[in-house]
């Protein structure tokens, strides 16, 4: 039995937690500064719609003052085990002066790539680099950026242009992400996790419950 499995009918607590990061993949995004050089950022709130990521940023940002004037970005998609690399960036920024709400926590670091111990590879249809570390990158361009209702943050609709998987990921000889193979870095909480034990598969699948080039362990998602 997990220890993730209610035991008995559900009693709700009315409670009010500070985040709501209630599970999703960790983007460490790629844009371009002013001159020229690359800022990298992690980030967690981005959602996919077909080929339209749209993704929320922090209006103080680096990265959202960077989208505001040049739209090229890259989506790089860590794996789990990568977490480290993400949490090395996460207490830097790339705006000098620091943001005030920032002042506490954080401080302003121009080389970030070096920082996290990751290595730039060029794009091919954005200018900014992609994470060539990360199993999976989506090159794509800002179609709208605009604040959100409350003015504290960033919406931002991005239309990917070109995608690039590690061919370990890929189910072979087809365009599909193998998601036996795939892991990706998910932020619970503000807690780093992979993906747990599969349950089923949509019905809109096009990929079989083991794909992967390996046999799963007794299937569960490496």
């Amino acid at each position: 039995m997990t220890t993730s499995q209610p035991l008995g009918p559900i009693k709700h607590l009315t409670i009010t937690p500070k985040i709501l990061y209630f599970g999703t993949p960790v983007v460490l995004l790629s844009t371009e500064n002013e001159d020229g050089s690359a800022n990298l950022a992690p980030m967690s709130s981005a959602w996919a719609l077909d080929h339209v990521v749209v993704l929320g940023l922090g209006r103080a940002g680096q990265s959202g003052h960077n989208l505001t004037h040049r739209p090229d970005m890259v989506i790089n998609l860590p794996a789990a085990h990568q977490w480290q690399a993400v949490e090395r960036l996460a207490p830097l920024t790339g705006r000098h002066p620091v943001p005030v709400d920032k002042h506490d926590r954080f401080r302003h670091e121009p080389a970030k790539f070096t920082a996290a111990r990751l290595t730039t590879q060029a794009s091919l249809r954005v200018r900014p680099p992609r994470v060539a570390e990360c199993p999976l990158q989506l090159e794509a361009r800002a179609a709208d950026v605009r604040p959100d209702s409350s003015g504290e943050f960033l919406l931002v609709e991005a239309h990917v242009l070109a995608v690039h998987a590690d061919s370990r990921i890929v189910v072979p000889d087809t365009d599909h992400i193998d998601p036996a193979a795939w892991n990706p870095l998910i932020y619970n909480f503000r807690h780093y996790f992979g993906l747990g034990e599969q349950r089923g598969r949509s019905f809109r699948s096009e990929t079989s419950l083991t794909t992967g080039h390996h046999e799963p362990r007794r299937g569960t998602i490496p």
